[in-house]
Protein backbone atom coordinates (compact mmCIF):
# COMPACT_ATOMS: atom_id res chain seq x y z
CA UNK A 1 0.00 0.00 0.00
CA UNK A 2 1.40 3.37 -1.02
CA UNK A 3 0.74 6.03 1.57
CA UNK A 4 -1.07 9.17 0.38
CA UNK A 5 0.38 12.64 0.02
CA UNK A 6 -0.36 14.38 3.32
CA UNK A 7 1.91 17.43 3.04
CA UNK A 8 2.64 19.64 0.04
CA UNK A 9 5.41 22.18 -0.47
CA UNK A 10 4.46 24.99 -2.81
CA UNK A 11 6.39 27.57 -4.79
CA UNK A 12 4.26 30.27 -6.32
CA UNK A 13 0.98 28.68 -7.37
CA UNK A 14 2.45 25.22 -7.98
CA UNK A 15 3.21 22.21 -5.81
CA UNK A 16 6.98 21.74 -5.93
CA UNK A 17 7.40 18.77 -3.56
CA UNK A 18 5.23 16.32 -1.64
CA UNK A 19 5.53 14.17 1.47
CA UNK A 20 3.65 10.90 1.85
CA UNK A 21 2.77 9.41 5.19
CA UNK A 22 0.17 7.95 7.51
CA UNK A 23 -1.63 8.92 10.69
CA UNK A 24 -4.04 7.34 13.15
CA UNK A 25 -6.40 9.02 15.61
CA UNK A 26 -7.71 6.41 18.04
CA UNK A 27 -9.95 6.27 21.12
CA UNK A 28 -9.41 4.31 24.33
CA UNK A 29 -11.33 1.30 23.05
CA UNK A 30 -9.08 1.08 20.00
CA UNK A 31 -11.59 2.45 17.50
CA UNK A 32 -10.04 4.47 14.69
CA UNK A 33 -11.65 7.93 14.67
CA UNK A 34 -9.68 9.15 11.64
CA UNK A 35 -6.74 7.85 9.65
CA UNK A 36 -4.85 7.95 6.39
CA UNK A 37 -2.35 5.56 4.90
CA UNK A 38 -1.12 2.22 6.19
CA UNK A 39 -1.54 2.41 9.97
CA UNK A 40 -0.81 -1.31 10.40
CA UNK A 41 2.74 -0.99 9.08
CA UNK A 42 5.35 -1.27 11.86
CA UNK A 43 7.32 1.93 12.44
CA UNK A 44 10.04 2.90 14.89
CA UNK A 45 8.53 5.57 17.17
CA UNK A 46 11.93 6.83 18.27
CA UNK A 47 11.61 9.63 20.85
CA UNK A 48 7.87 10.09 20.36
CA UNK A 49 7.06 7.52 23.10
CA UNK A 50 9.33 8.77 25.85
CA UNK A 51 6.25 8.98 28.07
CA UNK A 52 5.90 5.18 27.76
CA UNK A 53 9.57 4.74 28.64
CA UNK A 54 9.30 7.04 31.66
CA UNK A 55 6.36 5.22 33.24
CA UNK A 56 8.63 3.03 35.44
CA UNK A 57 10.11 6.24 36.90
CA UNK A 58 6.66 6.84 38.40
CA UNK A 59 5.58 3.26 39.07
CA UNK A 60 8.80 2.33 40.89
CA UNK A 61 8.38 5.21 43.32
CA UNK A 62 11.65 6.80 42.18
CA UNK A 63 10.03 10.07 41.08
CA UNK A 64 8.49 10.64 44.50
CA UNK A 65 11.57 9.40 46.37
CA UNK A 66 13.72 12.03 44.64
CA UNK A 67 11.08 14.77 44.86
CA UNK A 68 10.58 15.19 41.11
CA UNK A 69 7.89 17.69 40.14
CA UNK A 70 6.46 18.73 36.79
CA UNK A 71 9.74 20.15 35.50
CA UNK A 72 11.72 16.99 36.17
CA UNK A 73 8.98 14.66 34.91
CA UNK A 74 8.60 16.69 31.72
CA UNK A 75 12.37 16.62 31.28
CA UNK A 76 12.37 12.84 31.65
CA UNK A 77 10.18 12.78 28.50
CA UNK A 78 12.24 15.39 26.63
CA UNK A 79 14.03 15.74 23.35
CA UNK A 80 15.47 19.05 24.41
CA UNK A 81 17.44 21.80 22.70
CA UNK A 82 20.48 21.65 24.98
CA UNK A 83 19.88 25.14 26.35
CA UNK A 84 21.61 26.15 29.57
CA UNK A 85 18.52 25.44 31.64
CA UNK A 86 18.27 21.94 30.18
CA UNK A 87 21.88 21.15 31.01
CA UNK A 88 21.43 22.44 34.56
CA UNK A 89 18.27 20.39 35.07
CA UNK A 90 19.93 17.20 33.80
CA UNK A 91 22.78 17.66 36.27
CA UNK A 92 20.36 18.38 39.11
CA UNK A 93 18.32 15.23 38.46
CA UNK A 94 21.42 13.08 38.38
CA UNK A 95 22.70 14.68 41.59
CA UNK A 96 19.51 13.64 43.39
CA UNK A 97 20.42 10.08 42.53
CA UNK A 98 24.00 10.56 43.71
CA UNK A 99 25.31 10.59 40.14
CA UNK A 100 26.86 13.00 37.65
CA UNK A 101 27.16 13.27 33.89
CA UNK A 102 29.74 10.50 33.83
CA UNK A 103 26.95 7.98 34.43
CA UNK A 104 25.15 8.90 31.20
CA UNK A 105 25.54 6.47 28.29
CA UNK A 106 23.61 8.47 25.68
CA UNK A 107 26.62 9.99 23.93
CA UNK A 108 27.65 13.59 23.33
CA UNK A 109 26.60 15.93 20.54
CA UNK A 110 26.24 19.63 19.83
CA UNK A 111 22.73 20.97 20.55
CA UNK A 112 20.49 20.19 17.59
CA UNK A 113 18.99 23.68 17.74
CA UNK A 114 21.36 25.77 15.62
CA UNK A 115 21.07 29.08 17.55
CA UNK A 116 21.75 27.23 20.80
CA UNK A 117 24.79 25.47 19.33
CA UNK A 118 26.15 28.74 17.91
CA UNK A 119 25.70 30.49 21.25
CA UNK A 120 27.60 27.73 23.02
CA UNK A 121 30.43 27.96 20.49
CA UNK A 122 30.59 31.78 20.72
CA UNK A 123 31.02 31.48 24.49
CA UNK A 124 33.95 29.15 23.94
CA UNK A 125 32.03 26.18 25.24
CA UNK A 126 31.98 22.60 24.06
CA UNK A 127 29.11 20.13 24.30
CA UNK A 128 29.03 17.58 27.08
CA UNK A 129 26.90 14.50 27.47
CA UNK A 130 24.45 16.70 29.41
CA UNK A 131 23.71 18.56 26.15
CA UNK A 132 22.47 15.35 24.54
CA UNK A 133 18.82 15.88 23.69
CA UNK A 134 17.96 12.65 25.54
CA UNK A 135 19.86 13.42 28.76
CA UNK A 136 16.61 13.96 30.66
CA UNK A 137 15.22 10.57 29.71
CA UNK A 138 18.50 8.94 30.64
CA UNK A 139 18.61 10.79 33.96
CA UNK A 140 15.20 9.28 34.66
CA UNK A 141 16.45 5.81 33.73
CA UNK A 142 19.44 6.17 36.04
CA UNK A 143 17.45 7.49 38.97
CA UNK A 144 15.03 4.56 38.64
CA UNK A 145 17.94 2.11 38.69
CA UNK A 146 19.44 3.78 41.77
CA UNK A 147 16.09 3.72 43.56
CA UNK A 148 15.70 0.02 42.74
CA UNK A 149 19.17 -0.76 44.08
CA UNK A 150 20.42 -1.86 40.64
CA UNK A 151 23.86 -1.35 39.14
CA UNK A 152 23.26 1.57 36.78
CA UNK A 153 26.14 0.63 34.51
CA UNK A 154 25.00 -0.66 31.14
CA UNK A 155 21.45 0.65 31.69
CA UNK A 156 21.08 1.20 27.91
CA UNK A 157 21.38 -2.53 27.13
CA UNK A 158 18.25 -4.43 26.22
CA UNK A 159 18.86 -6.97 29.00
CA UNK A 160 19.24 -4.37 31.77
CA UNK A 161 16.26 -4.15 34.17
CA UNK A 162 15.77 -0.49 33.20
CA UNK A 163 15.14 -1.40 29.58
CA UNK A 164 13.16 -4.51 30.46
CA UNK A 165 10.72 -2.38 32.44
CA UNK A 166 10.44 0.15 29.61
CA UNK A 167 9.82 -2.62 27.09
CA UNK A 168 7.13 -4.17 29.27
CA UNK A 169 5.32 -0.83 29.49
CA UNK A 170 5.46 -0.37 25.71
CA UNK A 171 4.15 -3.91 25.13
CA UNK A 172 1.29 -3.33 27.54
CA UNK A 173 0.28 -0.01 26.03
CA UNK A 174 0.57 -1.07 22.39
CA UNK A 175 -0.79 -4.57 22.89
CA UNK A 176 2.08 -6.03 20.89
CA UNK A 177 4.88 -8.48 21.62
CA UNK A 178 8.22 -6.84 20.96
CA UNK A 179 10.91 -9.30 19.94
CA UNK A 180 14.41 -9.01 18.54
CA UNK A 181 12.96 -9.01 15.02
CA UNK A 182 11.47 -5.53 15.57
CA UNK A 183 14.28 -4.13 17.71
CA UNK A 184 16.75 -1.48 16.58
CA UNK A 185 19.16 0.84 18.37
CA UNK A 186 18.10 4.43 18.91
CA UNK A 187 20.37 7.45 18.51
CA UNK A 188 20.90 7.56 22.27
CA UNK A 189 21.88 3.86 22.35
CA UNK A 190 18.77 2.37 23.99
CA UNK A 191 16.60 -0.21 22.21
CA UNK A 192 13.78 1.09 20.01
CA UNK A 193 10.96 -1.21 18.97
CA UNK A 194 8.79 -1.02 15.87
CA UNK A 195 5.02 -1.54 16.10
CA UNK A 196 1.97 -0.51 14.05
CA UNK A 197 1.21 3.21 14.00
CA UNK A 198 -2.31 2.49 15.22
CA UNK A 199 -0.90 0.68 18.27
CA UNK A 200 1.11 3.70 19.42
CA UNK A 201 -1.93 5.93 19.00
CA UNK A 202 -4.01 3.45 20.99
CA UNK A 203 -1.39 3.39 23.74
CA UNK A 204 -1.68 7.13 24.28
CA UNK A 205 -5.47 6.88 24.17
CA UNK A 206 -5.34 4.22 26.90
CA UNK A 207 -3.32 6.53 29.13
CA UNK A 208 -5.69 9.49 28.85
CA UNK A 209 -8.93 7.48 28.84
CA UNK A 210 -7.94 4.84 31.40
CA UNK A 211 -9.43 2.12 29.19
CA UNK A 212 -7.76 -1.27 28.83
CA UNK A 213 -4.92 -0.78 31.33
CA UNK A 214 -4.40 -0.94 35.08
CA UNK A 215 -5.50 2.21 36.92
CA UNK A 216 -2.01 2.64 38.37
CA UNK A 217 -0.44 2.64 34.91
CA UNK A 218 -3.02 5.07 33.58
CA UNK A 219 -2.34 7.36 36.53
CA UNK A 220 1.42 7.21 35.93
CA UNK A 221 1.05 8.03 32.25
CA UNK A 222 -1.45 10.80 32.89
CA UNK A 223 0.91 12.31 35.48
CA UNK A 224 3.72 12.43 32.92
CA UNK A 225 1.50 13.86 30.20
CA UNK A 226 0.17 16.54 32.54
CA UNK A 227 3.73 17.41 33.58
CA UNK A 228 4.73 17.86 29.93
CA UNK A 229 1.73 20.08 29.26
CA UNK A 230 2.50 22.14 32.38
CA UNK A 231 6.21 22.47 31.52
CA UNK A 232 6.52 22.23 27.72
CA UNK A 233 9.85 24.09 27.54
CA UNK A 234 11.52 21.42 29.65
CA UNK A 235 10.25 18.76 27.24
CA UNK A 236 11.41 20.60 24.14
CA UNK A 237 12.97 24.05 24.08
CA UNK A 238 12.49 27.63 23.00
CA UNK A 239 10.35 27.88 19.87
CA UNK A 240 10.29 24.15 19.24
CA UNK A 241 7.25 22.55 17.62
CA UNK A 242 6.23 20.54 20.71
CA UNK A 243 6.29 23.68 22.84
CA UNK A 244 4.23 25.67 20.31
CA UNK A 245 1.63 22.93 19.95
CA UNK A 246 1.09 22.58 23.69
CA UNK A 247 1.09 26.34 24.27
CA UNK A 248 -1.60 26.73 21.62
CA UNK A 249 -4.04 24.85 23.87
CA UNK A 250 -2.64 24.70 27.42
CA UNK A 251 -3.64 21.54 29.24
CA UNK A 252 -5.61 20.21 26.26
CA UNK A 253 -2.93 18.94 23.88
CA UNK A 254 0.09 16.73 24.41
CA UNK A 255 2.44 16.28 21.43
CA UNK A 256 5.87 14.68 21.24
CA UNK A 257 8.20 14.53 18.27
CA UNK A 258 10.41 11.63 17.28
CA UNK A 259 13.20 11.32 14.73
CA UNK A 260 12.48 10.40 11.11
CA UNK A 261 9.16 12.19 10.80
CA UNK A 262 7.24 10.73 13.74
CA UNK A 263 4.86 12.44 16.16
CA UNK A 264 2.71 10.91 18.89
CA UNK A 265 0.43 12.48 21.42
CA UNK A 266 -2.94 12.75 23.06
CA UNK A 267 -5.98 14.96 23.60
CA UNK A 268 -6.74 14.18 27.26
CA UNK A 269 -10.16 15.83 27.44
CA UNK A 270 -11.33 13.81 24.44
CA UNK A 271 -9.67 10.55 25.49
CA UNK A 272 -7.92 10.29 22.12
CA UNK A 273 -4.40 9.34 21.10
CA UNK A 274 -2.63 9.91 17.80
CA UNK A 275 0.47 8.80 15.95
CA UNK A 276 1.88 9.75 12.57
CA UNK A 277 4.84 9.00 10.36
CA UNK A 278 6.16 10.82 7.30
CA UNK A 279 7.61 8.25 4.92
CA UNK A 280 10.73 10.22 3.99
CA UNK A 281 11.42 11.26 7.59
CA UNK A 282 10.97 14.98 6.89
CA UNK A 283 10.58 17.12 10.00
CA UNK A 284 9.02 20.02 8.10
CA UNK A 285 6.26 17.67 6.99
CA UNK A 286 5.67 15.97 10.34
CA UNK A 287 5.34 19.34 12.10
CA UNK A 288 2.69 20.47 9.62
CA UNK A 289 0.82 17.16 9.72
CA UNK A 290 0.66 16.90 13.51
CA UNK A 291 -0.98 20.32 13.75
CA UNK A 292 -3.51 19.31 11.10
CA UNK A 293 -4.33 16.02 12.88
CA UNK A 294 -4.86 17.84 16.18
CA UNK A 295 -7.05 20.41 14.43
CA UNK A 296 -9.10 17.63 12.84
CA UNK A 297 -9.66 16.00 16.24
CA UNK A 298 -10.69 19.25 17.90
CA UNK A 299 -12.95 20.54 15.13
CA UNK A 300 -16.09 18.71 16.20
CA UNK A 301 -15.86 20.11 19.74
CA UNK A 302 -14.17 23.51 19.43
CA UNK A 303 -13.94 25.07 15.97
CA UNK A 304 -12.13 28.17 17.22
CA UNK A 305 -9.44 26.13 18.94
CA UNK A 306 -9.14 23.87 15.90
CA UNK A 307 -8.47 26.99 13.86
CA UNK A 308 -5.31 27.70 15.85
CA UNK A 309 -3.92 24.35 14.78
CA UNK A 310 -5.04 24.82 11.19
CA UNK A 311 -2.83 27.91 11.20
CA UNK A 312 0.10 25.91 12.59
CA UNK A 313 -0.45 23.28 9.85
CA UNK A 314 0.85 25.71 7.22
CA UNK A 315 4.25 27.37 7.36
CA UNK A 316 5.17 30.24 5.06
CA UNK A 317 8.44 29.84 3.18
CA UNK A 318 10.60 32.91 2.57
CA UNK A 319 13.86 33.33 0.68
CA UNK A 320 17.03 35.04 1.93
CA UNK A 321 15.49 38.45 1.12
CA UNK A 322 12.48 37.56 3.31
CA UNK A 323 10.23 37.42 0.25
CA UNK A 324 7.37 34.93 0.52
CA UNK A 325 7.96 32.16 -2.01
CA UNK A 326 5.62 29.37 -0.94
CA UNK A 327 4.46 27.24 1.96
CA UNK A 328 4.63 23.85 3.66
CA UNK A 329 1.02 22.78 4.19
CA UNK A 330 -0.80 19.69 5.38
CA UNK A 331 -3.51 18.40 3.05
CA UNK A 332 -5.94 16.14 4.88
CA UNK A 333 -8.74 15.16 2.53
Amino acid sequence: MENPVLVEVTRGDLVESVHRGAFALVDGAGAVIASAGDIARPVFPRSAIKVFQAIPLIESGAADAFGFGDRELSFACASHSGEEGHVTLAAAMLAKGGLDGGALECGCHWPFDLPVALDLARRGGEPTVLHNNCSGKHAGFLCTAVHQGEDPRGYVRADHPVQQRAKAAIEDLTGTELGDDVCGTDGCSIPTYAAPLKSFAHGFAKLVSGEGIAPERAAAGRRLIEACMAAPWEMSGTGRACEKLMQAAPGQVFAKTGAEGVFCGALPDLGLGFALKIDDGGTRASEALVAAVIGKALRRDDAALAGRFDTLASKTLRNWEKITVGAVRAVLR
